[in-house]
């Protein structure tokens, strides 16, 4: 059976055309060259029963080599078949085993040996403190650090609200794979405990009319747990009475004290009078308007005039920068407010707040994101709180909520038909069209061929005919039956959907690089900028705004693509740098063979959405990707990327 890292080994291998060293698994995995060495040993004996061979070249490296294909494909069939139960006991990965670290240092209640823990993942001293400069990034994020003591070992050390948020993020509401945690989980609550927890919490706010989603819900009873565990173990929220200042007088706050109340019996614990104040934050941060058909007046009174003033700025600067033309848009001025309100006492209050959709979000919707990362440095700038990932995510799904409805209102297309057969068979056809694409398209007129030239096509997107044109007309001509057939409708949607477009508009064949050998996500960009700005496509100041945007969140989506771009359009036109790698490297957590630098243009901004489309057809299909990557000539790879999928 193979270890977790052993089928990482094999990935490595499967994924390289050409020999990997030693050296770089080493720097991939993040264990010794001589774990590597011992694992490769163990894994050539699995594979030389199933089909393949690890090749070793001295001063070259290793090359997966198959002998037999069809025993081969049984056995990696196998392996994914049972890869669930595939992992070791102990995490593998450099990110399996930094989110491991933070749990074991949360869950603690006092020192731990920093040698405990090399021994605990199998992992050398130096890699433990490779690591730990992860963990301590991630611990900083909430304003906590890691004390060390002589003889002792080290411990977390910060403020106790921070450290529950932690606790909350990183063991409890995370999507990543729990490895060997659920004694320590155990050591928290059992499921019966949260399941009565979520009851009680659930019953009051029912009763006292307080909005709060399925999400917010879940995150409400696991901070519940998490109080309960630390003021069993003595840990209180402690902070001065001044610093709630409001919270006391709040709806929330009775509704805390009465769950509170509730636990406290079930649970044979005592909660201070601060804890209560804690609880009602989290109540003031969930809390949503559950009716949205409100008016003016009860609009206003809700929201009140600063946040308005605010939602005014984030739209007109979205609007300035990347012309989406949102500003009219009330619905979407209404749903910003009804999310903004209890978002920002979250964010005052420094809550994390989970968003499940954000990797979906970030992939399918980057131009909405981008959006929302303009809303959140006005929310800094205004409010002098910090916005993190998941909730830029939130205010992301609104804006693209906007620019759908916008797209319907926008997207409905005009057309004529040509017909020469008769009334009845041209009739046939509109009635069948308008059935199909009642919301999409328009039927200007049915007309004989020899009334084309008398009919003007000013406001005409294109022609759907039943005989040939000869002659070139100023808008497109699309070519069916009159009694529809698969290709017919295939043929119209792709004019409905803007789908006939070359993608490769946005390419330029001098910005296609292919198969660099390029180490790390900061290489790839400056490679990418330099060769922009030795070409004239770019200024100074693209490449600083690149780094900008991604420090505000990371680009890389997943499939082992990464789409880097400035933060705002800084070229008179839109393109894209394409570059693929010899073997992926590592971008924020993500492994990435497939950049697209992409330039936002000034002067065809209105675009932007249809390039995003595209882009996302393009990076979003895992074999379209794969293939892209082996391509080594320009032509090969151009022609990928017309093809359509």
């Amino acid at each position: 059976m193979l270890s977790s890292r052993m089928m990482l080994i094999l990935k490595e291998l499967m994924s390289t055309k050409s020999p990997i060293t030693s050296n770089d698994l080493t720097n991939i995995i993040q264990v010794t060259s001589r774990t590597i060495r011992n694992d490769i040993k163990e894994l050539n004996e699995i594979l030389l029963q199933s089909g393949g061979f690890i090749k070793s070249t001295r001063g070259i490296g290793y090359e997966l080599e198959i002998k037999n294909s069809k025993t081969f494909k049984l056995f990696l069939q196998e392996m994914f078949k049972k890869s669930v139960i595939l992992t070791d006991k102990s995490p593998n990965s450099p990110k399996e085993r930094v989110n491991y670290i933070v749990r074991k240092l949360l869950l603690a209640n006092s020192y731990i040996k920093l040698d405990e823990i090399a021994d605990e993942l199998y992992i050398s001293k130096s890699t433990l403190q490779n690591d730990l400069i992860e963990v301590k990034k991630m611990l900083k994020s909430f304003s906590l650090e890691i004390e060390s003591k002589p003889y002792y070992g080290v411990k977390v050390k910060g403020n106790e609200m921070n450290f529950r948020f932690c606790l909350s993020e990183y063991v409890f509401n995370r999507k990543e794979i729990k490895i060997n945690m659920q004694n320590q989980m155990d050591s928290i609550f059992s499921k019966e405990e949260i399941n009565k927890i979520h009851t009680i919490i659930l019953e009051e706010v029912k009763v006292n009319e307080i909005g709060i989603s399925d999400i917010a819900l879940n995150n409400l009873s696991i901070h519940f747990a998490i109080a309960c565990k630390r003021i069993r173990d003595k840990n209180y929220v402690l902070i001065a009475p001044e610093d709630f200042e409001g919270i006391y007088n709040q709806k929330e706050y009775k509704v805390a004290k009465q769950i509170v109340s509730k636990i406290e019996s079930a649970f044979n614990v005592s909660f201070p009078e601060t804890e209560i104040a804690y609880i009602a934050v989290h109540l003031l941060g969930t809390n949503k308007i559950a009716n949205t058909n409100l008016n003016r007046q009860e609009f206003e009174s809700f929201v009140g005039s600063s946040l308005k003033d605010i939602i005014n700025e984030i739209l007109f600067k979205i609007d300035n920068r990347l012309k989406l033309c949102l500003q009219d848009d009330k619905e979407l001025f209404i749903a910003l407010g009804l999310h903004l309100k209890p978002a920002i006492n979250r964010l005052r209050y420094g809550m994390n707040v989970r968003n499940p959709m954000l990797d979906e979000i970030k992939t399918k919707y980057p131009l909405a994101f981008d959006a929302a990362i303009l809303a959140s440095k006005v929310l800094r700038e205004r409010l002098a709180i910090e916005i993190d990932e998941d909730e830029i995510g939130y205010i992301a799904l609104h804006i693209s909520v906007a620019m759908f409805r916008q797209k319907m209102n926008q997207n409905v297309k005009r057309c004529i038909i040509v017909c020469a057969s008769g009334v009845g068979s041209a009739m046939l056809l509109k009635y069948k069209l308008q059935s199909m694409y009642f919301n999409q398209l328009v039927i200007v007129d049915t007309i004989d061929y020899y009334r084309l030239n008398e009919t003007s096509l000013e406001q005409i997107d294109f022609i759907i005919t039943t005989i040939p044109i000869e002659r070139e007309l100023s808008v497109p001509i699309i070519y069916v039956n009159t009694i529809l057939g698969t290709k017919d409708i295939s043929k119209i949607e792709d004019y409905l959907q803007d789908r006939n477009e070359n993608k490769i508009a946005f390419v330029k064949e001098e910005l296609i690089f292919l198969q660099k050998d390029l180490q790390t996500k900061e290489e790839v960009i400056k490679y990418l900028v330099n060769e922009l700005e030795a070409a004239g496509y770019v200024g100074d100041s693209f490449g600083d705004s690149v780094l900008e945007r991604e420090r505000l969140s990371p680009t890389s989506f997943g499939n082992l693509v990464a789409i880097p771009h400035p933060m705002t359009p800084l070229t008179s036109e839109i393109f894209w740098a394409l570059c693929t790698l010899k073997r992926p490297i590592d971008w924020e957590g993500n492994r990435v063979q497939f950049v697209c630098l992409l330039s936002l243009g000034k002067n065809k901004t209105p675009n932007l959405q249809r390039m995003y489309e595209h882009l996302i057809e393009i990076v979003e299909n895992e074999q379209k990707v794969k293939q892209l990557i082996c391509c080594e000539e320009k032509e090969e790879f151009i022609e990928e990327i017309n093809t359509k999928f």
